[in-house]
């Protein structure tokens, strides 16, 4: 069985010979409104959107990218040199950090509250069972 090795991967479009991103002008692709059926904003909407993936993915990139080397000699990433730097602040107190170093981990909670339809019974059995264990504790 013959062994598969990196030099036959097939290429991105979008990356260069090192697999580095390449950063093309928002107009260059994905549609061309010069026939005139789309609106300006429209346009401009779809621009902003793609910058924003184009940011998106070079922030990917940069994270696993190689970027410099630590004081043992081991070559370092864009995010494990963000986790660096990220702790060197929490030390520091800085609050900001934390969220980073939290959201990075994944620990990032939920920002929707769901609404749900519950019989007030049920709401004053939660609330005295509340009550009672803060009593309690």
């Amino acid at each position: 069985m013959a062994k598969k090795t990196s030099e036959h991967k097939p290429r991105s479009p979008d990356r260069d010979e090192k697999g580095r991103f390449i950063r093309r002008p928002a107009t260059s692709r994905r549609f061309s409104a010069e026939d005139g059926s789309a609106s300006a904003a429209g346009k401009k909407s779809g621009e902003a959107r793609r910058r924003k993936a184009d940011l998106r993915e070079l922030c990917r990139v940069w994270m696993e990218e190689i970027v410099g080397t630590g004081k043992d000699g081991q070559p370092i990433t864009g995010g494990e040199m963000m986790v660096r730097v990220a702790a060197k602040e929490l030390a520091k107190g800085n609050s900001k950090f934390w969220e980073l170093m939290r959201d990075t981990a994944g620990f990032k909670p939920v920002d929707k509250v769901m609404v749900a339809d519950v019989d007030p019974g049920v709401i004053e059995e939660v609330e005295a069972a509340v009550k009672e264990a803060a009593a309690d504790g």
